[in-house]
């Protein structure tokens, strides 16, 4: 478990590749030791399909980092900036991007097949 979230724009997977991005941030969290296996480790994209960001209207990607509670604030910020590298080298014409971590608490339910 880290669960990555990323929502952007509509029409950046039209502009951007957004499954490289998905696998890059994958790669990054896999291989940190702060995170137990591979298996662990989801990353998805999701568009909106309607924004507003300040005045001007710009384009955005927003990753929203799901942790389990216990890592330190070093580790923490670890895995933001692993987050934002990622998305300012696949997204670098993009108005707005952000990182924000977010602890998930229990309970957490999961069923895989």
């Amino acid at each position: 478990m880290p669960h990555i979230v990323i929502e952007h724009s509509a029409g950046l997977q039209d502009s951007h590749d957004l499954q490289a991005l998905c696998d890059v941030i994958w790669q990054g969290f896999a291989d940190h030791p702060s995170v137990k296996g591979p298996d662990t480790v989801r990353v998805r994209c999701i568009a909106a399909t309607a924004s507003r960001i300040g005045v001007d209207t710009q384009s955005f990607a927003h990753a929203t980092v799901l942790l389990l509670p216990g890592r330190s604030e070093e580790v923490r910020l670890a895995l933001a900036q692993i987050t934002m590298d990622a998305l300012q080298a696949a997204l670098p014409d993009v108005g707005s991007l952000t990182v924000r971590l977010t602890d998930l608490n229990q309970p957490y339910l999961k069923r895989m097949l």
